[in-house]
């Protein structure tokens, strides 16, 4: 079996992020707030929850990319984890200072869930050919990462990232444990 592109590769995964990172907008509410689902989906309007719909489906496609790439690429894994975590970061700084000199706009927050995908793949491929090699690191973090999303999708610290906006909440509410 021939193996496409990193670039072919990496545009086809970029619209399945966006796809899955839709989808996992809605899933918990469609499955009827499904505690597990809610490991992987937004559960709330919570800037911390919306992260998770760049999160999870970027970890997904990268280790697939990495399964197919490492031989020919081995910074592969470092490359997307650093990308990964400056598009998280790049989510959370846009919003907050958009918020604060405008105030919020629900088309303004969509395009910039696209925006901070694609920023994803620039820095992608900025580093893919640097000569660092940090895959077992890079496993760590994003293993750490995950694990944070899911403890704080049932334990959130009480601060304004994890507050759901719109019902002033954090969190799954123990009742649904």
């Amino acid at each position: 079996m021939k193996k496409i592109n990193l670039l072919s590769y990496e545009i086809i995964g970029l619209f399945i992020e966006a796809l899955l990172g839709i989808l996992f907008h809605f899933t918990y509410t469609w499955l009827h707030q499904n505690s597990f689902i809610g490991l992987f989906s937004a559960i709330n309007e919570s800037t911390w929850e919306h992260l998770k719909l760049i999160f999870f489906p970027s970890l997904f496609i990268t280790f697939i990319g990495w399964k197919i790439y490492k031989k020919d690429y081995p910074n592969y894994l470092c490359a997307k984890t650093e990308s990964i975590f400056i598009s998280l970061a790049f989510l959370v700084i846009f919003f907050y200072t958009f918020k604060g000199i405008f105030g919020s706009f629900p088309v303004i927050n969509i395009l910039s869930f696209f925006l901070a995908l694609i920023i994803l793949e620039i820095c992608f491929f900025k580093k893919i050919n640097n000569n660092s090699y940090c895959s077992k690191v890079c496993l760590f973090i994003l293993f750490l990462f995950a694990f944070l999303f899911f403890l704080f999708t049932f334990y959130p610290p009480h601060i304004p990232l994890f507050q759901d906006p719109l019902t002033k909440k954090y969190g799954i509410k123990k009742s649904n444990c």
